[in-house]
């Protein structure tokens, strides 16, 4: 049963400037209501939304410059 006393909280850890990384398996509803699911045992997602496979972090940030960095 989700959210039943014996489930364990996931753990997000924040990275500056980075993605959030998220303890699997995780579902993720978007904007528009589909949901995305990856059962990796930790996941990265996308926060500055430059991603090519959003809401997954695919390091595209690396490649581009944010326009407060330029």
């Amino acid at each position: 049963m989700p959210n039943s006393p014996s489930d364990r909280p996931r753990r997000i850890t924040v990275q500056r400037r980075g993605p959030l990384l998220v303890e699997g398996p995780v579902e993720v509803e978007l904007e528009d209501g589909t949901t995305v699911s990856s059962d990796r045992f930790r996941v990265a997602l996308c926060t500055c939304r430059r991603s090519r496979r959003y809401p997954w972090c695919d390091t595209s940030h690396r490649d581009r410059p944010h326009q407060r960095d330029a």
